[in-house]
């Protein structure tokens, strides 16, 4: 089988690795294996060669293309076959980047060498330098974690679940706390240890919907997380049944959920809310309807806040007021006050939707209409 025909079925087998974006799609002008465009949060689009090195794995994972007990085509590409491949695409412009995960074949320690053994051969051989995201293990050793990191600009590793249990649903090979949490904890030790690359970063992913955990449950783990280490952020992918595997007959997850547990992950992450401010229903679940952030804002009591005194923590509750503009603000009001919401807008604050939740020189800029 040539490289390429290797190349159509691995990428294809890639399809739950999420990186750098919220959506992906192949390309629709260029009729390659592997080119994804990933949409950054600035909306640009960033090209990246996204593979397996092996669909070949040992784990039984229930919601799993590669898993163990699927009937399949199982094949591999050497480090050096998929380095070449790769360079061939970026050296013609077509990707700006390497996305790299994998099966295990034969254990988790052989298959990170290969791995690592690829991006070396890339940074080392022939003299690559650009971006690469590697994929770890559960289960890796500290020592192979320690030189992907010193290879590569990113590293991640799936959680795939919130808790011990609900890994258990999915997956009976794999040990929630030892192979996951405590690699991800050694991944966060590393991260500033790297000499390479310095500014390295790492993220980690969920699988929505394939068991019964909760968004509040799913929330509680990544805040728990996020106050412990540096992890960039987390990627949710929906759940999607596959044929031949245990939950072939399992309901699809709906995108709108994973779509509302990235703007609340945003606001645990980025503007620091506390789960306990996030409003959930009576099953634990986020509203699919409303805005998480407008929600949590209904039932606190610090609204209308004054623009022109406000801490940042109250700033970025309003609902239109992003953290880079609540620092603007701030930034502004001690040289001179604000005046009328035009001044906001000038910013990039959304002003119909902060209108409710603010006073600025103590005037109210509406009504509240809860």
């Amino acid at each position: 089988m040539s490289t390429l025909e290797k190349m159509k079925i691995l990428t294809d087998s890639a399809q739950y690795d999420l990186c750098d974006y919220v959506s992906h799609h192949k390309s629709s002008q260029i009729n390659l294996p592997g080119i994804y465009e990933a949409i950054g949060h600035n909306g640009c689009k960033i090209p990246l060669f996204k593979t397996l090195m092996t669909n070949k794995c040992k784990n039984d994972c229930k919601y799993c293309i590669n898993q163990s007990k699927r009937n399949f085509t199982r094949l591999e590409l050497s480090p050096e076959e998929l380095a070449r491949a790769f360079l061939g695409y970026y050296n013609r412009g077509l990707v700006n980047g390497l996305f790299l995960s994998s099966g295990i074949s034969d254990d988790v320690d052989s298959t990170m060498e290969k791995q690592i053994e690829t991006v070396s051969l890339l940074r080392k051989k022939y003299g690559y330098d650009d971006y690469i995201h590697l994929k770890v293990i559960p289960g890796a050793s500290r020592d192979s974690i320690k030189r992907a990191m010193a290879l590569a600009n990113r590293v991640s590793i799936n959680i795939e679940a919130a808790t011990s249990s609900g890994l258990a649903e999915l997956s009976s090979t794999k040990d929630y706390n030892k192979d996951i949490l405590k690699r991800l904890s050694w991944i966060n030790s590393l991260q500033h240890k790297s000499t390479t690359y310095p500014n390295s970063t790492h993220t980690t992913q969920l699988i929505i919907g394939a068991n019964n955990e909760t968004d509040k449950e799913i929330l509680s783990r990544m805040e728990k997380i996020y106050k412990k280490s540096d992890l960039k952020r987390t990627y949710f992918s929906a759940f999607t049944p596959i044929e031949e595997t245990e939950f072939k007959n399992k309901e699809a997850c709906s995108t709108d959920r994973t779509s509302k547990l990235y703007n609340a992950d945003t606001l645990i992450n980025s503007y620091k809310y506390n789960v306990k401010e996030l409003i959930f229903d009576e099953s634990d679940k986020l509203s699919l309807t409303q805005d998480p952030k407008i929600l949590a804002a209904k039932n606190m009591n610090i609204f209308p806040v004054e623009i022109n005194s406000a801490p940042i923590r109250e700033l970025i509750r309003v609902p239109g007021i992003g953290v880079k503009s609540a620092h603007e603000i701030v930034s502004i009001r001690k040289k001179k006050p604000f005046t009328h919401k035009e001044q906001l807008q000038e910013l990039g604050v959304i002003t119909n939707r902060a209108d409710p939740y603010i006073k600025i020189n103590g005037e109210y800029q509406t009504t509240f209409n809860f």
